[in-house]
């Protein structure tokens, strides 16, 4: 008997087979198109998934997509989160510093961050949170909407913690529903998914299923494989593991099928790698950070 999770292993390997009848989107979003050698990225697109650790995701039965992704293209084997609970993560991840946050309560911050710096140097940005409402929406939780069913979660939100977004309509005015969602709308793309769809009220499962539908029309689109790059990683792993040790995966028109970063790394490292991508300067903590290698163009 072939687990679920090893017929898309297969599949992918196999590219177009008869492995690949019963999935379609597995088959025609991530099977085709063959590594020609990293080409030049030139736009961004983050998805942040919520508290699992490594070994809940990586070769487990309820991550088939997860793991059909990363081992057709690329995954980062000793990634991890920099803090607890999940708010200070996110954090992190655009401005390089936790921000004295410890807590997942609101936070008005004033400080400089990645979003900041696009804008600076005339790279776009853009924010889809899942059932977030629209008009620079700044309340801690929400429901449904355009969307459909589900909490969008501010805590998980990190551009309208900051100032200088949440006090600018036009800048806050690009943190949207993920209905909107176009994958060339922006250079750098964030994507947040709800409480369910990110595993922090759901079960693995159903985090796997929602990208398993979202992720393969991206990764097929003629944008995407223009200089593309798709990163996926986790806020944080288990409350029950103290090493933080989480997945961070990487998809690209040229990343070689089985591509690892073996080389320890956490969200001040991806953050310095994004950075780096768009020609920008260090902030806080990323400036301790090294890039990571493998997301990395040639020169």
């Amino acid at each position: 008997m072939v687990l679920p999770w090893k017929r898309l292993l297969l599949c992918l390997a196999l590219f177009a087979s008869a492995t690949c009848t019963n999935s379609p989107n597995i088959q025609a979003g991530l099977a085709s198109n063959a590594p020609k050698g990293l080409d030049k990225i030139d736009h961004i697109i983050m998805i942040v998934m919520e508290n699992r650790s490594y070994s809940q995701v990586i070769d487990d039965g309820d991550a088939p997509f997860i793991n059909a992704l990363a081992a057709r293209y690329g995954l980062a084997t000793d990634y991890h989160g920099v803090a607890r609970p999940s708010q200070p993560n996110y954090l992190a991840l655009i401005s390089g510093s936790a921000q004295g946050v410890s807590d997942d309560s609101v936070h008005d911050l004033d400080a400089k961050t990645l979003l900041d710096q696009l804008d600076a140097v005339g790279h776009s940005w853009h924010v889809y949170a899942e059932n977030v409402p629209a008009g620079c929406y700044r309340g801690a939780t929400a429901r449904n909407g355009p969307d459909g069913d589900g909490t969008y979660a501010r805590k998980h939100e990190p551009a309208i913690s900051f100032l200088s977004i949440s006090r600018d309509p036009a800048r806050c005015g690009r943190v949207t529903n993920l209905a909107s969602f176009a994958p060339t709308a922006a250079d750098f793309n964030l994507i947040i998914p709800n409480l369910c769809h990110d595993m922090h009220d759901c079960s693995t499962r159903a985090g796997d299923n929602w990208l398993a539908q979202f992720v393969p029309p991206l990764l097929a689109s003629d944008a995407f494989r223009q200089g593309g790059l798709l990163v996926l990683t986790f806020d944080e792993a288990s409350s029950r593991d103290d090493s933080q040790h989480t997945v961070m995966l990487f998809a690209g028109p040229g990343v070689a099928p089985g591509t690892r970063a073996k080389n320890r790394a956490d969200h001040y490292a991806l953050l310095r790698t994004i950075q780096s991508i768009f020609g920008l300067d260090c902030l806080a903590q990323s400036c301790k950070a090294a890039a990571i290698p493998e997301l990395l163009s040639p020169s």
